[in-house]
């Protein structure tokens, strides 16, 4: 079964959105790393892994409903942060940027009848909560560490070890 015009069109601003996040997610780790927080890098290392597996699942279903993948230009990301609370609060905004396009391309799919796209898009909805839910807890420690580079230090540590990236990304 394949998909409409503009639901394919839709799967693909999905597709260029999710390489985007893991292009942003490399950038603080960047920021992170250049500010010896190799914790905080390692973890948006593997952000940036799981995004581009994210989006290379939405790509396979395209492709996989017969339609065409159309790959968009990805913008450089900010760069430009004032610590790493800014950094999260950036991700945390980031992230819900994708769970509300994500919200929408569930509305357009029901709207459409396109019901093979539901599963798939219901996943993305669960994951998205735990995405942010998991951003939103970092950003209150971050909060609670405030000043302290003695507490900063030891989230730092804790980042680390959340969750490291793939073998094949490491």
């Amino acid at each position: 079964m394949t998909m409409s015009q503009t639901l394919q069109a839709a799967f693909n601003d999905q597709i260029q959105l999710e390489f985007s996040s893991a292009y942003t997610y490399l950038g603080m780790a960047a920021w992170c790393e250049s500010r010896d927080l190799a914790g905080f890098a390692r973890w948006m290392r593997a952000q940036a892994s799981e995004e581009t597996q994210h989006a290379m699942k939405f790509l396979d279903f395209v492709l996989e409903r017969d339609g065409t993948i159309t790959l968009q230009p990805i913008e450089a990301p900010s760069g430009g942060f004032s610590s790493v609370l800014d950094v999260l609060e950036q991700a945390l905004g980031h992230e819900q940027r994708v769970t509300a396009a994500i919200g929408r391309l569930y509305g357009q799919a029901s709207e459409e009848g396109d019901y093979s796209s539901l599963p798939l898009l219901q996943w993305f909805m669960g994951e998205q909560v735990e995405e942010e839910a998991t951003v939103r807890q970092i950003v209150a420690e971050l909060r609670m560490v405030g000043d302290d580079t003695s507490a900063l230090l030891l989230l730092d540590r804790d980042m680390g070890g959340r969750r490291g990236p793939p073998p094949d990304a490491a």
